[in-house]
């Protein structure tokens, strides 16, 4: 037996040195120079690439995952030093409606040498031509100096939370009526400060009154779409939701289709108003009839492990979807120029109107340590910078950029604001 585990051991080790492609290799390539550009500006913005990132090593990606911020277990930080810890290069941070633990995970992020992009999971309702609706969750992914419009995402965010306020409260009438009575206070300590309640936390509170034996148990039999113990919440409809996440600067893509009753016409649907991409690969190593989907209406194919940090065996762990090189180099192919467009658009708005307010957005999301080192600059300081870390070489030559360099330059010859510093 032992003379067995040693040559299956070797054949692993002969399959993992095997031989890139070509094209697997150009895109390992772009994935690397972009994810740890090798001049990306002041090391307390970005993480010095060559010494966590040596070009033999694999770029984990981790597209999918949460924090406390909504319905995860772990902080936002903590979520971070976990992708470490796995191998992860490159981690979004997609909790439920809210963007809140972005700054926390990109200091983290930084700190660590990882490439975080800022993502959020949206709540929305599709509804079918027969009238029947069911929940469908759309996956954006932004730039470094996040959404465009903000104030746009912002009120829709703000209004999907306030609605999972009521309805978490209808989930527990209905679980009152079932005999399962559940008291307010602990479901929102449960939740967590200021967090919007979930289905999540609603299995949660029911696993500790004993109604239920696990989480599994708790949707399977009264919180699944329809179940006894469900209830909708204020929802956006879907197309419009990647309508908004495609005109404030983001890329769409479509979270657990296997989730949804009828895949088909919700991707074709989503299709049409503007969807780019949808989850495929998961940890389980399902993909085929996902894939064949995802071909059939020309969208990229991504994934990621949706880890809540739940301590169960059954949950894949940060990095596991192990996404391919050649699916993270489409995908990065597409979002880039989208998310140029985004960044122009914030140097725009500041060469237009030279206001604390629009320099903020060059900040993107940092924390409080970021923002106060950001204040100690000038603005011509700060537009340097951001251009350096968010920008390869070949992205800062557009003949656009440099016409935006022209106007900021007038502009930094009659600064004459201070930038507050925020907390």
């Amino acid at each position: 037996m032992a003379g067995d585990g040693g040559g299956k051991k070797a054949r692993n080790k002969k399959r993992s040195k095997r031989k890139m492609t070509s094209e697997q290799a150009l895109a390992s390539k772009y994935i690397l120079d972009w994810a740890f550009p090798p001049d990306c500006g002041d090391g307390d913005f970005l993480p010095q690439p060559r010494a966590v990132a040596p070009r033999d090593e694999r770029m984990l990606f981790e597209l999918h995952c949460h924090s406390n911020c909504s319905d995860g277990y772990l902080s936002p930080k903590a979520v971070v030093e976990r992708a470490h810890r796995n191998g992860v290069k490159v981690l979004a941070l997609t909790d439920h409606d809210t963007m809140d633990g972005v700054p926390e995970a990109s200091a983290m992020a930084r700190k660590l040498g990882i490439r975080l992009i800022p993502g959020v999971e949206i709540s929305s309702i599709f509804s079918a031509s027969s009238g029947a609706e069911e929940p469908v969750h759309v996956l954006a992914y932004y730039s470094s100096c996040g959404p465009s419009r903000c104030e746009e995402l912002e009120r829709t965010l703000s209004s999907i939370r306030a609605g999972r306020y009521v309805r978490a409260r209808n989930m527990l009438l209905k679980l009152r009526e079932l005999k399962m009575p559940l008291k307010w206070e602990h479901l929102i300590k449960i939740a967590g400060d200021g967090v919007a309640p979930g289905r999540l936390h609603v299995a949660r509170a029911m696993v500790e009154a004993g109604y239920v034996e696990d989480l599994k148990q708790a949707f399977s039999r009264y919180l699944y779409d329809g179940g006894p113990a469900y209830a909708t919440g204020s929802e956006p409809l879907a197309e419009e939701v990647v309508k908004l996440i495609c005109c404030t600067g983001g890329v769409a893509a479509l979270a657990h289709p296997w989730a949804l009753k009828n895949p088909v016409s919700v991707i074709r649907s989503l299709k049409a108003a503007g969807l780019h991409a949808m989850e495929v690969y998961r940890g389980d190593g399902k993909l085929a009839v996902f894939s064949d989907l995802a071909d059939a209406q020309g969208l990229l194919k991504i994934g990621g492990s949706d880890y809540h940090g739940r301590r169960t065996q059954l949950e894949t762990d940060l990095g596991g979807a192990n996404l391919p090189a050649v699916a993270t180099h489409k995908f990065l192919k597409l979002a880039r120029p989208i998310w140029l467009d985004a960044i122009k658009d914030a140097f725009r708005s500041y060469a237009e109107e030279p206001s604390c307010a629009n320099l903020e957005r060059l900040w993107g999301f940092g924390d409080a340590n970021y923002k106060a080192k950001m204040a100690m600059m000038s603005p011509g300081e700060i537009v340097k910078l951001s251009l350096a870390s968010w920008l390869t070489p070949e992205e800062s030559e557009c003949a656009e950029l440099e016409d935006l360099r022209l106007k900021l330059s007038d502009v930094f010859i009659r600064e004459d604001f201070e930038i507050p510093i925020m907390g």
